[in-house]
């Protein structure tokens, strides 16, 4: 059997930027090992799979080694390929693990509209971590899926050279480092690592500004903040803090229209 397959550049407006997502749209689920095998073949940050419901589509991530809860550029993605190959006209409503999320067509780009995920307090980090990050953390904290280690500034950001082997025994864990912005036009910056989940550093996040948002909002005072993602490939992603939502700007390009054959 074969299906289309879509691969877009989320949060860029050009091929080779951005953070790369594979898109299916699907009449009903496949078997979930399936999925897991198409994504592992993809061996991209997250393959998206979407099928219709009743107000909207119901969606699903997958890594290339597990399924995850949330995804950003994931969606943006899906939404894009809906737009622009399926003839969908926004606003566009997915549903999800964590919720509704909604991605409004914009003549410039989309808008993703995502849950709030506040910061969750943490005594002390892992002791898996604790040891790589002796003398440069300032602060964490942690959500549901990942933990966020503050790091001072910017650069100190942009300098840090992970572990992925010890990273990697958190399991299905990430880790974001973050930091404020110094004389550049960002509030803040950040990267992600998920190598237990086949991530050793993802491009352009959009789920972890769900946490990373209100997090710098009340540090910095302020709703509208301007975010830099900084990993090889990078990403800037206008934020807005909106009582119990956090809107993301971005753009999408479609890199790929292909056709796999699945098993039947």
């Amino acid at each position: 059997m074969y299906h289309k397959m879509f691969q877009v550049d989320s949060f860029s407006d050009q091929i080779f930027g951005g953070n790369p997502a594979a898109v299916l749209i699907l009449d009903d689920w496949l078997p979930d090992n399936l999925m897991q095998s198409i994504a592992a073949e993809n061996n991209l940050a997250e393959t998206a799979f979407a099928k219709p419901s009743n107000d909207g589509w119901d969606l699903r991530w997958f890594t290339p080694t597990v399924e995850v809860d949330f995804c950003g550029h994931a969606t943006l993605a899906a939404a894009h390929i809906l737009v622009t190959e399926y003839g969908v006209s926004g606003p566009l409503s997915f549903f999800t693990p964590v919720g509704h999320l909604k991605v409004e067509v914009k003549e410039d780009g989309y808008l993703l509209d995502l849950p709030c995920i506040p910061p969750e307090e943490m005594t002390n980090l892992p002791e898996i971590i604790s040891p790589i990050f002796s003398g440069q953390a300032i602060s964490w904290f942690r959500n549901f899926e990942n933990i966020f280690v503050v790091l001072d500034g910017e650069d100190a950001v942009r300098a840090y050279r992970p572990d992925l082997h010890v990273l990697s025994e958190l399991g299905s864990v990430g880790v974001v480092v973050t930091g404020q912005g110094v004389n550049s036009q960002y509030d803040f910056v950040s990267r992600y690592f998920a190598p237990g989940s086949g991530i050793p550093e993802d491009p352009v996040t959009g789920s972890i500004h769900a946490t990373l948002v209100p997090f710098w909002a009340k540090k910095l005072g302020k709703n509208k903040l301007s975010a830099y993602q900084a990993s090889r490939r990078g990403g800037h992603l206008i934020c807005e803090l909106e009582e119990e939502r956090v809107l993301i700007e971005g753009k999408a390009v479609t890199f790929m229209k292909a056709e796999i054959c699945i098993p039947t």
